[in-house]
């Protein structure tokens, strides 16, 4: 078997990974990957992969399939554990490639690796779990009980902005149910996908079962969607990608799984403990340089508590330091890629534009290192309307626009006012209240006195509206999603029954 990666011209080359084999696309074509806080620095060369390679991809995925889901879940969830094990002993080495690659500190990385690790845990049980039912019949002599079929070759197309995360989540859920799989990942952040792949054949992945195909979604993440052998879709990203992705799978009736965007906002009540709210306002915004779908992107404040909130959040934002994430005294990174960077700025300018007034940040910054990187400044709006477009569309950068709510009513309302329902969050010491706002929120995952980012291996993850499409990912409803139940009725009696009709 050849290596995942070459040494060409003392850059490490990387290569797709089909059927267990390590071989460079047949369009011939690389993708340089550059450290998006140094860009002089290229971080690795990857393949500029074509549908030819995606439709070999799948080819052996569907050779590897018979085997893989026939072998019991216990021994698909053992080589989850390998794996879990072998990524534990390299926690540094797989953070500090996500550092490079994505642009992200490095304490962010340690914690995405962390959390990684979570995820694979949690699957591996899975294996020795993975529930059916047995039900009730209202026959004598009949035994009803559900079991669970991998869906069959599976595709997962992966963000950017959690390089390692993302790809373990789908790739271990699909793998466990008794899938197999052809990862997409991102365009820009692919070589943590490619460092997890290596690790699961190290653990003892059979040939085939998760193939690894670079390059362009519009040119290989398209045949995915199409290619009819493709049963099933996990697809992260833009909400008018996804929506389109679902379209077209739909037409062919295959099963999608899609998370997407979000404009999540934090309520912050009179009664709220307002260190507490500020601590987690700034790292929901400005955490990941502000480049995650759960981020903070509101601050909804009642007129009692706005001013105080703000000066103890302009205070811990004027404490954060930007720069190169490989830094351990730094607090925020770069942004992903020059067009990450125009976005955020052209919204920025939009803000101004629209009446809202910045109190901190709104520039590029250069000089000294920030010149060979996509740097930007935490950045707080304040006086922003509800209806104004840094309000409502999803900015994926850290910019933080503050709005005003008469009350607990009103913020909810101006909560729901987008077309995003990601993730909320409401700092507030009322049990009552607590407890109105979850079930007022139009959103998939509800905080409580804690920011908006985050979640755990065991719990699904997810949204509503136009931040999902699907059953959700993690916990059990990543089973559901990757496994079709099954309903058996097994009649012992031994004696003919007359037909039921349903």
């Amino acid at each position: 078997m050849k290596e995942p990666s070459i040494t060409q011209n003392k850059l490490p080359t990387y290569l797709n990974c089909i059927s267990g084999d390590w071989i460079p696309s047949s369009s011939s074509e690389t993708n340089a990957i550059r450290n998006p806080a140094n860009t002089d620095e290229i971080v690795g060369v990857v393949q500029k992969s074509n549908k030819d390679d995606v439709r070999r991809a799948v080819d052996a995925a569907k050779d590897a399939l018979e085997s893989w889901r026939e072998m019991t879940a216990p021994k698909r969830g053992a080589i989850l554990y390998k794996a879990w094990v072998k990524m534990g002993e390299r926690v540094e080495q797989f953070a500090l490639a996500m550092t490079r690659e994505e642009g992200k500190t490095i304490r962010d990385s340690r914690g995405e690796v962390k959390a990684s690790l979570n995820m694979l845990e949690y699957f591996a049980a899975e294996g020795r779990r993975l529930l059916g039912e047995t039900v009730s019949s209202e026959l004598p002599n009949y035994f009803t009980y559900t079991i669970r079929k991998p869906l069959g070759v599976v595709a997962s197309i992966t963000p950017w902005n959690f390089p390692l995360s993302e790809p373990v989540r789908k790739i271990a859920g699909a793998i466990i149910c008794g899938n197999t799989v052809v990862a997409k990942p991102a365009t820009i952040t692919p070589l943590s996908t490619i460092m997890f792949v290596q690790v699961l054949e190290e653990a003892g992945l059979p040939k085939g079962v998760v193939n690894v195909v670079t390059g362009q979604g519009s040119t290989i993440g398209d045949e995915l969607v199409t290619n009819r052998a493709v049963k099933g879709i996990s697809f992260t990203g833009s909400s008018e990608v996804g929506s389109t992705l679902n379209r077209k799978a739909s037409e062919q009736l295959k099963k999608v799984q899609a998370e997407m965007g979000g404009k999540n906002p934090v309520v912050v009540l009179d009664d709220a403990d307002l260190d507490l709210a500020a601590e987690g306002i700034v790292q929901g915004a400005f955490g990941s340089t502000g480049q995650r779908c759960t981020c903070t992107s509101r601050v909804i404040t009642t007129p009692a508590i706005k001013d105080k909130l703000l000066e103890k959040v302009l205070e811990l934002t004027r404490k954060f330091k930007t720069g190169n994430g490989k830094r351990e005294d730094v607090d925020m990174g770069p942004l992903s890629s020059a067009e990450q960077l125009e976005k955020v700025s052209n919204y920025i300018k939009l803000g101004c534009d629209e009446g809202a007034r910045i109190v901190h940040g709104g520039n590029a910054l250069s000089g000294s290192e920030y010149d060979k990187g996509f740097f930007i400044e935490p950045t707080i709006f304040v006086d922003v309307k509800s209806g104004m477009r840094i309000a409502q569309e999803e900015i994926f950068g850290p910019v933080v626009a503050f709005i005003d709510a008469e009350d607990f009513d009103e913020a909810v309302q101006i909560a729901n006012n987008v077309e995003f329902g990601l993730a909320a969050s409401l700092y507030c010491n009322d049990v009552s209240t607590c407890q109105r706002f979850v079930n007022r929120i139009e959103v998939g995952l509800v905080h409580i006195n804690n920011p908006t980012v985050g979640g755990e291996a065991q719990l699904p993850f997810g949204g509503i509206k136009s931040s999902g499409i699907g059953p959700h990912e993690l916990g059990l409803a990543a089973i559901d999603f990757f496994s079709e139940k099954v309903s058996v009725f097994l009649d012992y009696s031994g004696r003919r029954r007359e037909a039921k009709f349903v």
